[in-house]
């Protein structure tokens, strides 16, 4: 399908993602569409008057020529809705955009997307919670989606940093980055990641853009994680989105007398969000195991089995026998105090023998 027609259906006041769809139902594609006389237009259940007379004009084509230029000469991927491309979760969602521009090289339809949304004014609180769930679920393979503001920002920040592939949805075009002090990090995203909008060029950021900018952010993901919120504001926005696509929404739970915690608290305290404390939390949730890292050299593993002591020795070897196991089946072999245990688990982790995983499981590497 021509890329030039898809971005001027888009230029017609009056068409969108239901009003398109039931064009393209009736013509076929949109090149037909653009061919077609005013009497089949007319005969268009729905369809006003004025949208025909727009259609008819033309008018718009030179705009959507003019945008297709500005997306080869930047590199900007144009992404139609029906493209294999295309972010298969947010297609599924009735208001999904008919088109989005992406700058960067991301694959949207990975097994597991996390978006993470907060405040603006990110306290110590929310910073350190940010930086502590994407150190925990970089190794789980994850795409991790934000917005370039507050919490978003130190998602983006240490997502960059644990080399984990993110997209900063933004509600203006592409020519630009809102706001400026952050191009350093949006030029980063784009080495392992993307910048995503369903807005042209030249499109400022207006107030009125953010709100259709976070359906993208919960349409995108399997969760949307709010970090901090207030009482009002973007991420109680995305949260509700994400809610009413039926997706999963969390929440860290807040100081009750902090104000950019009151939003967090009420969406766990109306059962609006799942509690979460951490990344294992999140993880545990979704039921996303990590990754085992790569098995260790054997000479140096037999070294460290013979460095066990008794009680690392009986744990090792049930696991050997068993594979994994739940931490309760583990203190019932054993039959120890599970402070005791514990302190063996830990000494077996610390020397790379064993992994914990979600729902206290542990395993051999």
């Amino acid at each position: 399908m021509n890329a030039i027609e898809q971005i001027a259906i888009t230029k017609i006041k009056g068409i969108g993602p239901k009003s398109c769809k039931l064009l393209l139902a009736y013509f076929g594609s949109l090149h037909a569409l653009f061919q077609s006389s005013r009497s089949q237009l007319n005969a268009i259940p729905g369809i006003s008057k004025q949208v025909v007379e727009t259609i008819l004009s033309k008018k718009y084509m030179h705009e959507a020529e003019s945008e297709y230029r500005f997306a080869e000469k930047h590199g900007i991927d144009v992404l139609w809705f029906e493209d294999e491309r295309y972010p298969r979760r947010l297609r599924n969602c009735d208001d999904a955009p008919l088109l989005l521009f992406s700058k960067g090289k991301v694959d949207y339809n990975k097994q597991k997307v996390v978006s993470v949304v907060g405040t603006r004014n990110a306290t110590n609180y929310g910073r350190k919670l940010t930086e502590e769930l994407l150190g925990g679920i970089g190794r789980a393979e994850v795409l991790v989606c934000s917005g370039l503001f507050g919490i978003d920002i130190i998602a983006h920040k240490a997502a960059n940093s644990h080399n984990i592939p993110n997209v900063a949805v933004l509600g203006h075009g592409l020519d630009r980055i809102y706001p400026y002090e952050h191009r350093e990090v949006a030029l980063k995203i784009m080495e392992n990641g993307s910048l995503l909008s369903e807005f042209t060029s030249g499109t400022k950021p207006d107030k009125t853009n953010f709100p259709m900018r976070n359906r993208i952010i919960a349409g995108l993901a399997d969760v949307t994680v709010v970090v901090e919120a207030a009482d009002k504001g973007g991420a109680l926005i995305t949260a509700d989105i994400a809610n009413s696509y039926n997706r999963d929404v969390c929440a860290y739970p807040g100081n009750v007398d902090q104000p950019y915690s009151n939003g967090s608290n009420q969406l766990i305290q109306m059962h609006q969000a799942h509690l979460i404390r951490s990344s294992r939390d999140l993880l545990q949730l979704m039921r996303w195991e990590i990754p085992s890292e790569p098995k260790k050299d054997s000479g140096v593993q037999l070294s460290m089995l013979q460095d066990l002591n008794a009680d690392e020795e009986k744990v090792f070897g049930f696991l050997k026998d068993a594979g994994q196991a739940l931490i309760d089946e583990l203190a019932n072999y054993c039959d120890w105090p599970q402070s005791k245990l514990a302190i063996v688990l830990l000494e077996l982790e610390l020397k790379g023998l064993i992994q914990s995983l979600p729902g206290k499981i542990y395993k051999l590497l």
